[in-house]
């Protein structure tokens, strides 16, 4: 083989190398990337079922419900709700009427199953997807009930 030969081998090796290095370190990023829904986007099915994602809002007061481990409350941006099953302890400032970020995958049922649950750490934070989405969800619902109190008149 001439050397202008073995130059190529190892240059097509070396490429071949860094490619499939490429590949991988993409598939494993893209297989560790967790979106953030709202509530909302989860009812408009804009969120991907049987896929892991975060979904953020507030407890809706009065909706938690305990079983054993098993918890099930509401996750709500004030215009949908989405309700949510959880398996294990839940957070020490986790309640009703304060914000949350969970993460897991949704049902085909419909139900929100958490893998995790994040609860705001003091009075004055909320994760600022959860924020404007709750602002987001608080226009839209102004919008709308503005539209149907001019259509009843």
């Amino acid at each position: 083989m001439k050397p202008r030969h073995k130059r190529a081998a190892i240059a097509l090796g070396v490429l071949a190398a860094v490619g499939v290095a490429a590949a991988l370190v993409l598939n494993a990023f893209n297989s560790n990337l967790v979106f953030f829904y709202t509530p909302t986007q989860v009812a408009t099915k804009e969120a991907p079922e049987g896929r892991t994602f975060r979904i953020g809002g507030m407890v809706r007061e009065g909706s938690v419900v305990r079983d054993g481990v098993t918890v099930r409350f509401v996750v709500t941006d004030t215009a949908r709700d989405v309700p949510v099953r959880f398996e294990g302890v839940l957070p020490d400032l986790f309640k009703e009427g304060k914000g949350v970020v969970a993460q897991g995958q949704l049902g085909s049922d419909g139900v929100f199953t958490a893998r995790e649950v994040l609860a705001k750490h003091d009075e004055n934070y909320m994760p600022p997807e959860a924020a404007d989405a709750m602002q987001r969800a608080e226009k839209m619902k102004h919008s709308a009930d503005t539209l149907s109190k001019g259509d009843s008149k």
